[in-house]
């Protein structure tokens, strides 16, 4: 683990967990390394640390030092092997080859809350696939906002799922779904959805009241606090609606499903839009790990 990881942790000081699944495959280079460092500078800004997880050899590390960074922003292992997208159902996997791997919402959620961390920031989180009636896909990610303590903060879920389903089914798991400044669930690229939120709050410290309370309760899923994207950078629901419906159909003809089905889709959409949507999904990434440092100081001060 880098020092600065290592003195934050020691002396109890605001940390907040960042995936590298973003830098991997979430978006392409050279921009995922440039993102994926201005998301580590927008928390220090507030005053919190940074911590990006990633397995390396085999090994979860709690923050990544530059050099393993830029390694993971190249997709490929030291080897030259591919550096897998790692969840729940490969991480141990990974341990027994001893090889990288770049975590999800759901690894970095998990491997976070075993290192003590209590906040983590993203861009959207996984949910229900549209047409899971024939493929049975939902995320991971619902499972362990499901059953873990954590603060995710992020821009609602992907837009190329199904909103209403999803929404439903964080409402079945328990999850309290907390508007920053919203009273609807962000949908990704834009800024509303038409679905209601359980409880709008103003300030990271009503957001971290929020959490304290619930975890106080006796309650252990996660809090989901949904930040829209940066009202410069949103792009129109139908606009997005269309290019999602695309995708699909792309996907559908190519025979791509499982965990290649999200890289897949939001490729294609970042063609339909004319890279429109890379921009957007820039953007949100670094405001919620602002958002995210904001929030980490002050459920540290509870």
């Amino acid at each position: 683990m880098p020092p600065g990881v290592v003195a934050a942790i020691n002396n109890r000081e605001a940390l907040v967990a960042l995936e590298s699944s973003v830098l991997a495959q979430g978006l392409p280079e050279p921009l995922n390394l440039e993102t994926a460092r201005a998301c580590q500078e927008a928390v220090r800004r507030e005053g919190a640390t940074p911590v990006t997880i990633g397995v390396v050899d085999g090994v979860p590390l709690l923050g990544l030092s530059d050099r393993e960074m830029e390694i993971f922003a190249t997709g490929k292992a030291p080897d030259g092997s591919n550096i897998e997208k790692v969840s729940l159902n490969n991480l141990a996997a990974q341990a027994l080859r001893g090889s990288w791997g770049a975590t999800t919402v759901a690894a970095t959620m998990h491997i976070a809350c075993g290192g003590g961390l209590k906040v983590f920031a993203t861009g959207g989180i996984g949910g229900v696939h549209r047409g899971v009636a024939d493929s049975f896909d939902v995320s991971t990610d619902l499972t362990v906002l499901g059953r873990i303590p954590l603060i995710c903060v992020c821009a609602g879920a992907k837009a190329i799922l199904d909103l209403p389903k999803t929404v439903e089914q964080l409402e079945t798991l328990g999850i309290p779904v907390v508007g920053y400044r919203t009273e609807e669930f962000p949908a990704f690229y834009s800024r509303s959805s038409g679905l209601p939120v359980d409880v709008t709050v103003h300030s990271p410290d009503e957001a971290a009241e929020v959490a304290w309370r619930h975890w106080r309760s006796g309650i252990t899923s996660a809090i989901l606090v949904c930040v829209p994207v940066p009202e410069e950078f949103e792009l129109p629901a139908a606009e997005i609606g269309r290019a999602t419906e695309q995708a699909v159909e792309e996907a559908s003809r190519a025979g791509v499903r499982g965990k290649k089905l999200t890289p897949f889709l939001l490729a294609q959409m970042e063609k339909i839009t004319g890279g429109r949507t890379l921009q957007s999904n820039r953007s949100m990434l670094i405001n919620n790990a602002s958002v995210a440092a904001q929030i980490a100081l002050c459920l540290n001060q509870k």
